[in-house]
Parts: C-alpha cells; sequence; structure tokens
C-alpha cells in the first residue's frame, strides 16, 4: 500500500507496474503517491462510468431505432378491405374521406403506442445503467437486487389490482380498442373517451358526468366509433297499412338522402330498407338501415327520421319512426 504521507519527490517510489497510465502522470506531476493512488482511482472509474453510460445510450438509440421502425410499419399498415367501400361511383372523395381517418387513427393508435414502448425500455435500461454504475463505483449491489426482488414480490402480491390495470391499459392501447373521442360501452357506463391511461380510462356520458373507470374492471369493449357506423330506424305503422307501399315511401326517403349533397362522404352505402321486423296486434313495424362515417350514424338517423316523417304524412300514412 501506499504511505499515507506526503513524501518528498526525492524519496517517492514509483508506481507499481499494474496501475494505470494516470498514476505514472500523476505520480510523475507530483510526486505523491496519495495524489497518485488517488488519479488512478477516479480516472478509472470515471472511465467505467463513461464506458457504462455510453453503452447504455447505444442500446437505447438502438431499441428506440427498432421501436420506430416497428412504429412505421404499423402506421402504413393495410386498412381494412371494406373501409370506405361507397356503392356510387361518384363518391371516391368520401372513400378518401374515410380511409385518411382510419389511417389517422392507426398512426395516432401506433405513436401511443411506440412512446408508452419507448417509456418502458429507458426506464428498464435506466435501471440497469444505475445498478451497473453503484457496483463500478465499489458498492456492493447484491444485497439491493435482492432487496428489489422481495420488494417486487411484496407489490407483486399487495398491488395485483395495479398491476392488472397497468397490464390492462397497455393492452388496450396496443390493441386499439378505444381512443380519444370514440364513443363506448364498457359495461357499466358509456360514454365519449376524453383520456386513455395505464389505469385509468376517463368517459363523460351524454348527462356531462364524468366516470373514472380502472382499466381492470373493464371486461368488455363496445366501440361506436371504430371504421364505420350503422343508423338503425324501425318505423310502426297499423297492422292494416299497405306493407308494399309503406317500404316504397322508406325507400324514396334513403333515396333522396343518399342523393343529397350534404351528405356526400358522410353516407358510405344507400340506405337499405330490411323489411318487416316485427307484427304485433295492431301494429307492423318494418326496419331501415344506412351505413355511415364513424360518429355520423346519430345525425343521418335523425335526419332520416325526418324524412320519413315528412314522406309518410305525404303519402297519406301515419307512421311513427322508432329508435
Amino acid at each position: 500500500m501506499f504511505s499515507t504521507t506526503l513524501p518528498l519527490l526525492s524519496e517517492a517510489t514509483e508506481c507499481e507496474p499494474e496501475q494505470t497510465l494516470a498514476c505514472r502522470v500523476a505520480f510523475d506531476v507530483t510526486g505523491n503517491e496519495v495524489v497518485a493512488d488517488l488519479a488512478s482511482t477516479v480516472i478509472s472509474a470515471v472511465i467505467g462510468l463513461a464506458g457504462i453510460v455510453l453503452f447504455a445510450w447505444l442500446a437505447r438509440w438502438l431499441a428506440h431505432r427498432a421501436i420506430d421502425r416497428m412504429v412505421s410499419r404499423a402506421a402504413t399498415g393495410v386498412l381494412p378491405s371494406g373501409l370506405g367501400r361507397l356503392s356510387k361511383g361518384d363518391r371516391t372523395q368520401g372513400a378518401s374521406e374515410g380511409s385518411a381517418v382510419a389511417t389517422s387513427r392507426r398512426a395516432q393508435r401506433t405513436r401511443t403506442t411506440g412512446s408508452l414502448l419507448k417509456s418502458i425500455v429507458s426506464a428498464v435500461i435506466g435501471t440497469i445503467v444505475i445498478i451497473m454504475a453503484l457496483a463500478e463505483l465499489g458498492f456492493n449491489v447484491a444485497p439491493l437486487i435482492a432487496s428489489a426482488g422481495v420488494v417486487g414480490v411484496a407489490l407483486g402480491f399487495g398491488a395485483q389490482n395495479l398491476v392488472r390495470d397497468f397490464l390492462s391499459g397497455i393492452f388496450m392501447i396496443f390493441e386499439d380498442q378505444l381512443g380519444v373521442g370514440d364513443v363506448v360501452d364498457v359495461g357499466t357506463v358509456s360514454g365519449t373517451v376524453e383520456a386513455v391511461g395505464l389505469r385509468i380510462t376517463r368517459l363523460r356520458d351524454t348527462d356531462g358526468t364524468v366516470w373514472y373507470v380502472r382499466n381492470g374492471e373493464i371486461l368488455r369493449v363496445g366501440n361506436k366509433s371504430q371504421n364505420w357506423a350503422r343508423a338503425v330506424i324501425d318505423v310502426a305503422l297499423p297492422y292494416a297499412t299497405d306493407v308494399h307501399r309503406m317500404i316504397d315511401v322508406l325507400r324514396q326517403a334513403g333515396h333522396d338522402l343518399w342523393d343529397d349533397d350534404d351528405f356526400r362522404g358522410v353516407l358510405i352505402e344507400e340506405p337499405e330498407v330490411w323489411g318487416v321486423q316485427e307484427l304485433t296486434h295492431d301494429l307492423l313495424t318494418v326496419r331501415m338501415t344506412v351505413k355511415t362515417a364513424p360518429m355520423e350514424q346519430w345525425r343521418v338517423a335523425r335526419v332520416l327520421r325526418e324524412r320519413i316523417k315528412v314522406r309518410l304524412d305525404a303519402a297519406g300514412l301515419s307512421g311513427t319512426p322508432l329508435a
């Protein structure tokens, strides 16, 4: 061992052969073994820490680059075959708009997933770097690792619901089960999604009430906003009504809406009359449907009910458009 005193230059001995160049340089400059030993230790530690940081930065860069490539490929994937398909040749604009919406949604979902994956990778690499740095500085990290394992097991048992919420949130984002702006039914409540987190999903219902639903408690998701929607209208008339005449009136109302320029790009297919849906002792119900762009089914249904009522009155038929 080096002496703890500060010997004169003439009394100093050279560094050991296995010691670093820093030791020799510091010894030549100061002639002090303590300073030379300290310089050797500090510079070795700095070099080791720099190597760890460089390795971590390279690993993080490669991981983020791989995630970016995955996100890019997912964002430019193939659209669902039926999306944006219109039955009239002059509705290509509506089809392109539907494709643009789907592409934007996919890109938003993949960016969210990519950001989440990057955060996880950064956290894992950061934890490894801290442990390696402590080991490089001479700390015994074995108890730390063992304690972390015990704490992890304890948290796993004590916070099972929290872990389940996190995992459910990750899969909901990754699988695009719902997104901000979607109208969904999650079983216990339905409404418009305002925020999707790893633990909590925030919904606002039609009354304006904000609901906070834990992701782990969402067992099913009914999404009314993905790809396309369908407005369903049931019209009830007295049992003695001429069914064929009634169906003709409904078809005329649907065709008028299909030809309306205000709904170009909103309707995906021309409204269809499916026929008699139900018979009772005093009423017969005829069902009419129309395929629309996402989130447009309610507006289209309201307008179509109004036009059906006008045409029924003009035809001398007394009808009741139902929900």
